[in-house]
This record gives C-alpha cells, structure tokens and sequence, in this order.
C-alpha cells in the first residue's frame, strides 16, 4: 500500500520562508510524478507544483513560479517543496501526490496517491 505522509506546514510572516516534504513508503516511484496541489478555504484544490521522479523535470503554476522550488531525494523517496517570498494568497492545506504515469501532471485526475495535507498560514 502506497503512503504519502507531508510534514513542515505552520504559520509564517508573509515574505517568509517553508518547506514541505513528502515522505513516500510502499513503493518506489522511480519514473513517476509526483506533485504538490493546495487548497484555501472555500476554492477548489489546485495545481502547484510537479516533478519526475528519476529525471528531476519540472513543472509550476504561474503563481508560485520563481518563489517555490520542488525537489526530490530519490534516496531518501522523499520530495520537497520549497516555499520563499510567501504572500497571504498561499494560505491553504498542501497536499501532496503521486503519479503512476510518467512525465509530469498537472491535473488532479491524473494522481493515485496523495497525503493528508499540511496546512500552511501566511500572515501579513
């Protein structure tokens, strides 16, 4: 059974920094993308960051783009997602996920796996 377990979340001072990691166990995901979607109050989750798992490549929604990094230690099967410049708008639960398909993904649909969330709070 695949499990995906997030960590790092808390509240920080807008213009601070976090980063998030993704613990994975049951499987390796070697070739398979992995991702990190949020959800604020009241929206619809969305896309914020992807990556592959043997390769690196990646991918970030416009908003996030130059400000987060997403990364992975294959050693350890675990990612991370970086999180500079944070502003009051990147308030939501972080969740993230994996992807039996190769290459990077971008929709919701396209993850089998994901997280229970780690909630993030930028305050201004």
């Amino acid at each position: 059974q695949v499990q995906l377990v997030e960590s790092g979340g808390g509240l920080v001072q807008a213009g601070g920094s976090l980063t998030l990691s993704c613990a994975a166990s049951g499987r390796t995901f070697n070739n398979y993308a992995m991702g990190w979607f949020r959800q604020a109050p009241g929206k619809e989750r969305e896309f914020v960051a992807t990556i592959t798992w043997s390769i690196g490549y990646t991918h970030y929604a416009d908003s996030v783009k130059g400000r987060f990094t997403i990364s992975r230690d294959n050693t350890k099967n675990t990612g991370y997602l970086q999180m500079n410049s944070l502003k009051p708008e990147d308030t939501a639960v972080y969740y993230c996920a994996a992807s039996t398909r190769y290459g990077l993904r971008v929709d919701i649909g396209e993850y089998d796996h994901w997280g229970q969330g780690t909630q993030v709070t930028v305050s201004s």
